[in-house]
């Protein structure tokens, strides 16, 4: 049985907002790469979906004027199948994406009942649903050494059924002060 593996950047009060948050560093790119490389499938949303595509894989298709760390991501992300869950979009943009209208739990479900490299997930309110059904199995936060003081918050207006425990099983610091806890469900 497949994981549901969920990651996100916050700041240390909790914001989910990439604008707020700021970037990574060389040996945090180098996290988030091997992250989505080692996927089998990554999971999103619309909105997430539209902040990586085509940003990404135009970046994997055109490198002029990027770095090799913006490269190595861009490619690794363009090499792993996609599903967008949304009622809204005409279709996807990217070859290796899949538009899913149906309940997202129910996709998740046959998922991760195949075989494979686990499922990842990214965004905010997908995850949010996700995780109040007990669906994810895994999660990386990347806490970013930033008080945004304002801004988007995972599980905003979603409430749990259940305090969720989890178990940490692995950390890791990063040059810029920014640490990265995997926590598996307990």
């Amino acid at each position: 049985m497949r994981n549901l593996v969920y990651a996100i950047n916050l700041s240390i009060d909790g914001c989910c907002d990439h604008r707020k948050v700021g970037g990574p560093d060389d040996s945090m790119l180098d996290f988030w790469i091997n992250l989505v490389r080692d996927a089998g499938v990554l999971a999103y949303g619309r909105i997430t979906y539209e902040l990586m595509v085509p940003y990404w894989p135009d970046i994997a298709k055109n490198h002029s004027g990027q770095d090799k760390g913006d490269i190595d991501f861009a490619e690794a992300f363009d090499s792993v199948d996609k599903i967008v869950f949304s009622q809204s979009l005409n279709g996807v943009e990217d070859k290796r994406s899949r538009l899913v209208r149906t309940k997202p739990e129910d996709e998740i479900l046959k998922l991760k009942q195949q075989p494979g490299k686990y499922i990842l997930l990214g965004g905010v309110a997908l995850p949010s649903q996700l995780i109040a059904l007990g669906l994810v199995d895994e999660y990386y936060f990347v806490v970013h050494p930033v008080i945004a003081g304002e801004g988007r918050r995972l599980m905003e207006g979603i409430p749990l059924q259940e305090r969720l425990k989890l178990k940490l099983v692995d950390s890791k610091v990063f040059k810029s002060g920014s640490v990265a806890l995997r926590y598996m469900k307990n």
